[in-house]
């Protein structure tokens, strides 16, 4: 019998945009950003990656991120908005993956650099060497890490606990 797992899916937000006089947590996806989003929505779908429930910081940039996403995902992926994600730590992002329902088995989680580069790393025992080296040198804007886990629930996600089942970004969408 197959031990029980877990599918965590880690999005960076989008590139985004610096109008002046807009406060950091009201921050809008550039042009690029909007484009990139949309892309990493297009790749999930057509590589059958879906997520069963999404937490996503509440900043404008990163909500703006999964709207696109999930457009072009076929199925409405519910979501919650977690003040707790946005300009986080890898502690505290943690801690809001801990806290899914285990009837969730798999999960995205938008959020911010550096903290969503700090978990991957922190997260990740196994990987496909070439692919681990291009996340750990880099965790650019839309970025992606699939994290696969053989636990029972959300809160037996520890530390090098996971396998990176693949990293992709915008730009290698457009390879």
């Amino acid at each position: 019998m197959p031990a029980p797992s877990r599918r965590l899916f880690l999005l960076r937000h989008a590139e985004a945009d610096r109008p002046p006089g807009t406060s950091d947590h009201e921050r809008p996806l550039s042009a690029q950003g909007r484009d990139d989003a949309a892309s990493m929505g297009v790749y999930l779908a057509q590589a059958g990656l879906l997520p069963q429930m999404a937490l996503v910081s509440t900043s404008t940039r990163t909500r703006n991120t999964w709207e696109l996403v999930q457009k072009a995902l076929p199925e409405l992926v519910p979501a919650m908005f977690e003040r707790r994600i946005y300009e986080s730590t890898q502690d505290a992002i943690l801690a809001a993956i801990r806290s899914t329902a285990d009837e969730h088995e798999s999960l995205v989680v938008v959020g911010h650099n550096p903290g969503m580069h700090r978990l991957a790393l922190h997260l990740i025992g196994r990987a496909d060497r070439n692919a681990f080296a291009r996340l750990h040198s880099d965790y650019p804007p839309g970025a992606l890490a699939v994290i696969d886990f053989e636990v029972d629930g959300w809160t037996d996600v520890a530390e090098h606990g996971g396998t990176l089942e693949r990293f992709a970004t915008p730009a290698s969408q457009s390879d």
